[in-house]
């Protein structure tokens, strides 16, 4: 047998040095270390120590409603640096998270990497390359013509990010940063240090983080809930070899995601009859999903994201449609069905749960066919800002995989409200509004580039937004009502808040009124690819 593996939190946070870099495995609580993180932050109280540490997050570590995460290390002089795909997020009426206030105070340097490059980063380390060539990102705030991935004045002083030519053509680059401590979390250990994960909702690159640390000398920490005999783990079960784990905290209250001590269904260990899924009730948001539900194709792939599209999976299970589309999820859920809330990145009755990395590598090379996200602003370019608000930036996470998804997606339906803050009625198969909202979200110029759209219409992608009161798509002369909802004035409703000229379509329509009531659509997909019409 192995040398014994198995340490408290407190001496597993000993074992980081001041000056680490440390790769963290999450996604809010989904997968969270939460309880090494917490000793390492108790280390420093005590001690002073580890001092200077740089942490990487693909996807962000801890949240706003009891797994602190990033927040347990974010104190001056423990962290110096941080990159990360997202990061803690929640309402602006509480108090921003610890690592918000390091961030928005220009404290520490901090880098909003989007997670599929932050996986990228690590494998071209694990194989001793030079760093990451990628398009991803292009003339988005990630590329250095604009922000360069910086989200304050002393990451903008040490870029991370560069423009290269490559065989003729402009590239992104990213050098490669090479962790010394991976800090992971699964389910189960055995004794010799195998990892399965029978219990989460998701597999976060722990095997990326664990080998970029392992290749070049470093220390891998694994926080579980149980440990195992030697051997009893069966090989196909094993996620991460025991060979390259150092050691074992075991953590046994640690949640299954935010607010969730245990789910067996979110883990794909029961399936949950549909009817047990809640259905939204009738409201304008509804009315948005639905209309987004419209533009699935049968058999499709589609990928979904937080905001209203969460819910246009319920919507199909209202119209018995469910297992028409097959939903995607950065997490690495394909499948079932995506929850909503504290639970969103995880799914219920999954046929897979792969490894996050491997469905960014999916998503970044658009295999899959539709993605349904939403927006915080569109510019009169088309392009959106769905990662920084700058009057409450807490209360956005980053962009996430957002920059992944969208860099080369087929086709992308965004949908959000027209204005923030409207009050609307919705009966009778219209929509009115009762009271305009104060802040308008189609702006001359968005605050900051997380799609572009002139990137889009070179690329010939198909982009859509829905709205409560009219449809849009991206055409090459502009952004362009396509439908108008009943009850909406094109003039006062539409072309009044905007802060920049609309494009009317030739063949303007009528949103379908049945929208607008609370019965089923009766919903029809469009044909499956390739079905003769």
């Amino acid at each position: 047998m192995a040398r014994q593996k198995v340490i408290s939190a407190a001496e597993a946070a000993r074992l980081i040095p001041d000056g680490a870099i440390v790769t963290v495995s999450s996604s809010s609580g989904l997968g969270c270390p939460d309880a090494v993180l917490k000793a390492i932050g108790e280390r420093f109280d005590a001690e002073g120590h580890p001092r200077n540490i740089t942490t990487l997050h693909p996807i962000a570590a801890g949240d706003m409603w009891g797994v602190k995460g990033v927040d347990h290390l974010a104190k001056a002089g423990c962290l110096a640096r941080v990159l990360a795909g997202s990061y803690p997020s929640g309402p602006s009426s509480a108090e921003p998270p610890a690592i918000w206030k390091m961030i928005s105070g220009d404290a520490i340097p901090a880098y909003n990497v989007p997670s599929g490059i932050m996986f990228d980063i690590h494998r071209e380390a694990a194989a001793k390359r030079p760093g990451v060539l990628t398009k991803v990102g292009m003339e988005t705030f990630v590329d250095p013509l604009h922000e360069g991935c910086a989200m304050n004045a002393k990451a903008a002083a040490n870029p991370i990010v560069k423009r290269v030519n490559f065989a003729g053509e402009d590239w992104l680059f990213f050098p490669t940063i090479i962790p010394q401590i991976a800090i992971i979390r699964a389910t189960t250990a055995d004794e010799r240090g195998n990892l399965s994960y029978e219990h989460e909702g998701g597999i976060l690159g722990p095997i990326d983080q664990a080998l970029s640390v392992r290749n070049n000398g470093g220390i891998v920490i694994a926080q579980v809930k149980r440990l195992a005999a030697a051997d009893t783990i069966r090989p196909h079960d094993v996620v991460v070899p025991g060979v390259m784990v150092d050691y074992i905290v075991i953590a046994p209250d640690q949640m299954q995601t935010t607010n969730t001590v245990y789910e067996p269904a979110i883990s794909g260990e029961i399936f949950r009859p549909l009817s047990s899924f809640e259905i939204p009730s009738f409201d304008i948001a509804k009315v948005i999903a639905r209309r987004v539900a419209q533009e699935l194709r049968d058999g499709d792939a589609v990928n979904i994201g937080f905001g209203i599209s969460a819910n246009v999976p319920r919507i199909l299970i209202e119209e018995g449609r469910h297992g028409a589309v097959t939903w995607v999820i950065e997490q690495g859920a394909v499948g079932g069905v995506p929850l909503l809330d504290f639970q969103f990145g995880c799914s219920s009755n999954a046929e897979a749960i792969v490894q996050s990395p491997h469905q960014f590598t999916y998503f970044q090379g658009a295999g899959f066919d539709m993605s349904l996200l939403s927006f915080l602003q569109i510019d009169k370019g088309g392009s959106i800002n769905v990662s920084k608000l700058g009057v409450r930036p807490h209360v956005t996470a980053g962009a996430g995989g957002f920059v992944d998804i969208t860099a080369r997606a087929k086709k992308i339906v965004f949908s959000g409200y027209f204005t923030a803050g409207a009050k609307l009625d919705v009966a009778d198969g219209s929509v009115s509004i009762t009271k305009e909202g104060k802040v308008k979200k189609l702006v001359e110029a968005v605050e900051q580039i997380s799609f572009s759209g002139p990137r889009a219409v070179a690329q010939n992608q198909d982009i859509s937004y829905v709205t409560e009161r009219c449809v849009m798509r991206l055409e090459p002369e502009g952004v362009t009502v396509t439908e108008i909802a009943p009850g909406i004035d094109l003039e006062r409703d539409i072309l009044a808040q905007a802060e920049f000229p609309l494009r009317i379509a030739n063949d303007c329509r009528k949103m379908d009124a049945a929208l607008y009531r609370p019965e089923p659509l009766n919903l029809q997909l469009r044909p499956a690819r390739g079905t003769l019409q």
